[in-house]
């Protein structure tokens, strides 16, 4: 019987014919089932078959290992091409298989004793089989095991016959990884290839016994568990209903970053992220674009620095770090330079090469104005920080800086010199600071935004202790080359000052589009993901390999419902808070009304 027979005779009536017909509108020819569901053509080789124009190669396992741990099978099932992969497992009479086994254990006993008469060297690997066959009769004889005959047949299937080959490589290093060894069934490749298909036909008949224990480890539908005994309580698995606890600092970095369209979610689960990683004794930094976290942080006892044109909290540009044991005087000075001509791009539009160079020399002179140079006291440094004035004094003493000097003026003496040119007037010294900059102009926000991330940056490198440092709207620095490469560098660097950068944002297209947006999720070992946009899906599909499946989630899911990563594993996860908790937390405008109303506010 050749391959489309095979096919033919698991359709309801004999080879099709008792199937309802269909005639054409020409009215001269019929359209059986038959003629939908199998294929047009089928080559069968002795290693291969051609299903119209796709390849498919069957394979089976013929050894498996002595021990074998849970969920062996989940490299196979989860890799990134197309497999049928089938499990047929038929009972063993118990009588049947204790009778082998005794046979069986007397052989090996007496080969034993044999080897000790002769005085040969006893065998480890002998000793071992006949202690392993001795507990096997145990178990079986007090019904605590049942044997089986286990068969387990792949197809592979491919546009030609090298990818189903690079397929059997990738294949074979797996299951070889754990002594687990397959071959192809040649000669047998359309009894396999039914054998693979929702038929419940085992035509192969390879099979291997198996006791239950070892049987069990090859249950596919295996979810990853993300429950550690340290770390905070990020939501409720939804695969298993477990818990997902989990220590970022544990990870290679600490650093995480959080996808999701508007309303998703994204400041419900930093916040509260924040609330229970301050439980734990972690300093929060936030940088807050619309004084989200403002009732946060006077919940929890932190401050809020209100930063804005007309605000009285200040942060001078010109601060510099004390430098650390590992850095140099020049080190930290040549630093600071180019950092502030990176800000002066951001603030004056762009700088020509030749304005440039003369802005590095200018800051430069500014600092040993001031007596901050490689030969002084870095401890006296801090009481000698220059403001945008002393830029503008040193700038007029150079030539061919008038037009530098004129646009510079609109912060040294016009309508933003009362937020840039003073000095620093605010301290983190709470274990909570945020920093709100809601009230500034579109335009000042980027500029705002890289001088806190700067003035906090000055801090975490000044004294070691387990940080957390929250950038909503990330987006907003990514803007501008100046602000996306400082963000890349303080995220790379996080590591070495016990950081953790949190980077959020929902607009995902403009951040994955800078230079620096994939190297940003590269260096987060956490990433979070929350409702997407239709727009962007598929890109983010691409970027973390998603499936189908997770792809959905990803468009249909409920607010604080997403894919939570860590390293190498990640699970479908949904926000849970307490209502203690939710009290603080929520960006909910009713919600927060209704609150007012109940602690009398209105």
């Amino acid at each position: 019987m050749n391959f489309l027979e095979n096919i033919k005779k698991f359709l309801p009536g004999k080879n099709g014919k008792d199937l309802p017909q269909k005639k054409s509108e020409e009215g001269s020819s019929v359209v059986r089932i038959v003629d939908v569901v199998a294929p047009s053509s089928i080559e069968e080789t002795q290693g291969h078959l051609k299903v119209e124009e796709r390849f498919t190669r069957s394979f089976f396992v013929f050894s498996y290992s002595q021990y074998i741990t849970a969920g062996w099978i989940s490299p196979v099932i989860n890799m990134n091409t197309q497999l049928d992969i089938s499990f047929f497992i038929h009972p063993a009479k118990t009588a049947d298989v204790l009778k082998k086994l005794r046979k069986r254990i007397t052989q090996v006993q007496a080969e034993m004793m044999d080897k000790e008469e002769k005085g040969i060297v006893r065998d480890p690997a002998l000793e071992s089989a006949y202690k392993d066959m001795e507990e096997l009769r145990d178990r079986l004889q007090s019904a605590e095991e049942r044997m089986f005959h286990f068969g387990l047949y792949i197809t592979a299937y491919g546009d030609s016959k090298k990818e189903i080959e690079e397929t059997e490589t990738r294949l074979r290093s797996i299951f070889e990884s754990k002594a687990i060894y397959i071959r192809p069934s040649l000669f047998q490749q359309s009894s396999a290839f039914i054998s693979t298909s929702p038929y419940g036909m085992d035509l192969l008949q390879t099979h291997n016994p198996m006791n239950t224990e070892p049987l069990s480890s090859i249950f596919p539908f295996i979810s990853f568990d993300l429950t550690s005994s340290d770390g905070i309580l990020y939501g409720i698995n939804k695969h298993n209903n477990s818990l997902v606890l989990f220590d970022r600092f544990s990870l290679e970095n600490a650093n995480a970053i959080i996808f999701g369209t508007s309303g998703s979610g994204k400041s419900y689960l930093v916040k509260l992220d924040v609330l229970r990683s301050l439980m734990y004794g972690v300093d929060v930094i936030i940088v807050d674009p619309e004084n989200e976290y403002k009732t946060l942080a006077e919940s929890a006892g932190g401050s809020f620095f209100n930063i804005s044109l007309g605000s009285d909290n200040h942060i001078n540009p010109f601060d510099i770090p004390v430098p650390t044991e590992e850095e140099t005087k020049e080190e930290v000075i040549r630093r600071n330079v180019i950092s502030l001509v990176g800000l002066f791009r951001i603030m004056l539009g762009g700088l020509t090469p030749e304005e440039d160079a003369i802005m590095d020399q200018a800051i430069t002179e500014t600092y040993a104005a001031k007596d901050i140079t490689p030969e002084s006291d870095p401890s006296t440094w801090e009481e000698k920080v220059p403001l945008f004035s002393d830029l503008e004094q040193v700038l007029e003493s150079m030539e061919g800086t008038r037009n530098l000097i004129l646009r510079l003026r609109k912060f040294t003496k016009g309508t933003y010199s009362k937020f840039f040119n003073q000095k620093t007037n605010v301290s983190m010294e709470n274990n909570l600071t945020v920093f709100g900059i809601r009230d500034l102009e579109d335009e000042m926000r980027p500029i705002a935004m890289f001088i806190i991330t700067r003035f906090i940056w000055k801090a975490i490198t000044s004294s070691m202790k387990k940080r957390m440092f929250v950038i909503d709207e990330a987006w907003l620095m990514m803007q501008n080359e100046d602000g996306a490469s400082f963000l890349f560098g303080l995220v790379k660097r996080a590591r070495k000052y016990w950081l953790g950068v949190t980077t959020i944002t929902q607009d995902v297209s403009d951040f994955m589009h800078s230079n620096y947006g994939k190297p940003i999720v590269t260096n987060s070992a956490l990433k979070i993901l929350l409702k997407q946009s239709p727009a962007v899906i598929d890109m983010i599909q691409n970027i973390f390999n998603l499936t189908d499946e997770e792809k959905f989630i990803l468009l249909e899911g409920e607010v604080g419902e997403g894919i939570f990563f860590a390293g190498q594993k990640h699970v479908a996860i949904q926000v849970m808070a307490s209502y203690e908790e939710d009290q603080i937390i929520t960006s909910s405008p009713e919600e927060i009304e209704k609150i007012k109303k109940a602690k009398g506010g209105l």
